[in-house]
């Protein structure tokens, strides 16, 4: 639908032409390109401004506008098509969408416009009128139309693929086995296989888009295209959220105690960090830019390491006393600060 012009000149629909002409005014010297120069919207809204005055400053075409809108411009605002679309208008409302009758018959709109515009039924030019005007065009197709003959672009066509988080962040490689309709329309279907690459930086829901590689166009039109559509699993050690990554990084008593460097495995290879003295079980560490890679060419998420003590597990002679002995480090009651 086509904006209004009303609308784009900012006045009521009974304006008088002196409003119409004052908006104008207004709204082109706002607009005008030499006031916005290498401004695309305001040239744009400049040529709006401009055909929109031209049709409703001229009395003749605003009626016929008032009284059709934008198919008004379709028949390039003459009055003698516009007589005929009248008698089309009245002639629909008798006979009802399925079939109008025309003449004892069901008719082709071409064939009502060359009879009003004293034209051959059939023969060339059959369906236009006057001035090459097509009545199916502006009557948005009603009655019946001839089957579209040019080129026409293929449908896009969609898959799934799993990836799992290493993938995700690193990118990968699949190969894709796809079923394409048969480039004719007959006969069975084409499978082909393809080998796709999967992006850093992809999601649950993201898509990767191939250019042409959907279903092949009719009649020599271009191919569509082909959107895969990614699903994350879920890793067993290492959470996701956004493009930060968070890992549990499990260290020894002494570890925690006097500070220690320790390696820690991310999915770019393995590094080494240092464990600060005194540590606590829950203390975090992050290693900036180890995250997930930004789809959208920012900077990467980071990984978050959260430090979890452990003790050890063997009931022995040496670990009792150990045990013993640490228990004497403890200069206050740990849980003094405990309560509900």
């Amino acid at each position: 639908m086509a904006d209004d012009y009303y609308q784009i000149l900012g006045v009521d629909r009974t304006a008088s032409e002196e409003a119409i002409k004052k908006s104008y005014r207004k709204l082109a010297r706002k607009y005008h390109p030499d006031v916005n120069p290498n401004n695309k919207a305001s040239e744009e809204k400049f040529k709006q401004l401009g055909n929109a005055f031209e049709v409703l400053s001229d009395p003749k075409k605003r009626k016929l506008y008032d009284e059709f809108g934008e198919d008004a411009e379709k028949i390039g605002f003459d009055e003698k098509k516009a007589e005929a679309y009248r008698q089309y208008r009245a002639a629909a409302s008798r006979g009802g969408a399925g079939g109008i009758p025309y003449g004892g018959e069901d008719f082709d709109l071409g064939d009502l416009f060359n009879d009003l515009f004293g034209g051959r039924r059939g023969g060339a030019g059959a369906g236009a009128g006057p001035g090459g005007f097509d009545p199916n065009e502006v009557f948005g197709g009603r009655g019946r139309r001839r089957p579209p003959m040019g080129p026409e672009r293929g449908n896009d066509l969609s898959t799934q693929v799993r990836v799992t988080l290493g993938e995700a962040v690193t990118g990968a490689e699949r190969a894709l086995s796809v079923t394409r309709p048969n480039r004719g329309g007959t006969g069975p279907d084409e499978t082909s296989r393809l080998t796709v690459k999967i992006p850093a930086g992809v999601q649950t829901g993201s898509k990767v888009r191939l250019a042409g590689q959907g279903a092949p166009g009719l009649r020599g039109g271009p191919p569509g295209d082909l959107f895969i559509e990614t699903e994350v699993m879920e890793h067993p050690l290492v959470r996701r959220e956004g493009d930060d990554l968070h890992l549990d990084l499990p260290v020894t008593v002494s570890e925690a105690m006097f500070g220690a460097e320790v390696r820690v495995p991310t999915f770019q290879g393995e590094v080494t960090v240092k464990v600060p003295p005194g540590s606590q079980t829950a203390r975090q560490m992050r290693l900036k830019g180890r995250g997930v890679p930004s789809l959208k060419g920012g900077a990467a998420g980071d990984l978050y390491l959260h430090l979890q003590v452990k003790v050890p597990d063997a009931d022995t002679p040496e670990t009792r006393a150990a045990a013993e002995a640490l228990s004497k480090a403890y200069r206050e009651d740990v849980r003094r600060e405990l309560t509900l």
